[in-house]
């Protein structure tokens, strides 16, 4: 059995559910954070059925400003510790960015960035201290360009990429692990939150969520700074390099249209 204790964020759906399966199965101790709680009631039970897990169940919504603080506060109350950080939680939504609300394009950006930043600002000292775990945030293959018609996702990928690539080199002499997992288009509710049905992006093909997850899982577990799920992902990613950033503008724009 593993004797480290995993936090998964955005754990009651998609790529965050898959990779709790994947950790339980592991044998790791589980803690489920997301806002149905219903849902992680529903996962935690599968999982102590299926895995004879330990998992604790949190309900909490990252959008608010002093989030990850409280969920800090409550592990520490619960005397619960985070050994590996996955960092999984995140929206996106498509559309201009002026046609779009304002609230929802602030709450983007709170939980896909500052919630991200702040749990692992919170939690990484005591993986120091103790000399192993790490952090696995979720960024998306958007991080490699900018995205008119989805300005705001976009740029909050590209954030997490470039945050979670510093911190690998600035731990590199530590135990710990830090990745950034890259999908592309994936088979996940995210698709019906962002209002995305009928995107040509999806229309090309999207990959199981379950085999994201697992991905992500082996990268994380083999301390690899990037890992870019799919090979067409991977490829459409170093092809990126050598493309005018005009060029890719453009493409993203028509790809974003429905």
């Amino acid at each position: 059995m593993n004797s480290q204790t995993v936090l998964v964020t955005g754990a009651s759906s998609g790529i965050g559910l898959e990779i709790a399966r994947l950790m339980a199965q592991q044998g790791y101790e589980l803690i489920l954070l997301a806002r149905r709680k219903h849902l992680l009631d529903a996962l935690a039970q599968e999982l102590r059925a299926s895995c004879q897990a330990k998992v604790e169940v949190l309900e909490a919504d990252l959008a608010g400003p002093d989030a990850a603080q409280a969920v800090v506060d409550v592990l520490q109350a619960r005397g619960l510790q985070v050994d590996v950080l996955v960092n999984n939680a995140g929206f996106g939504l498509l559309g201009d960015h002026l046609a779009l609300e304002s609230q929802s394009q602030f709450d983007m950006v709170q939980v896909n960035i500052m919630a991200l930043v702040q749990l692992t600002r919170l939690l990484l000292p005591g993986m120091i201290a103790r000399d192993r775990g790490g952090v696995l945030n979720v960024a998306s293959t958007a991080a490699f360009q900018a995205g008119p018609g989805m300005a705001v996702y976009y740029a909050t990928k590209a954030f997490v990429l470039s945050y979670t690539e510093a911190l690998h080199e600035e731990l590199c002499r530590t135990r710990l692990h830090v990745s950034c997992l890259c999908p592309g288009p994936t088979d996940t509710p995210f698709v019906d939150v962002a209002g995305m049905q009928g995107v040509k992006f999806f229309k090309l093909g999207a990959q199981p969520a379950a085999e994201v997850a697992r991905f992500g899982v082996q990268a994380f577990q083999a301390n690899r700074a990037v890992a870019i799920s799919g090979f067409k992902n991977a490829f459409a990613a170093f092809l990126v390099r050598f493309t005018p950033r005009l060029a890719l503008r453009k493409v993203i724009r028509a790809l974003t249209r429905v």
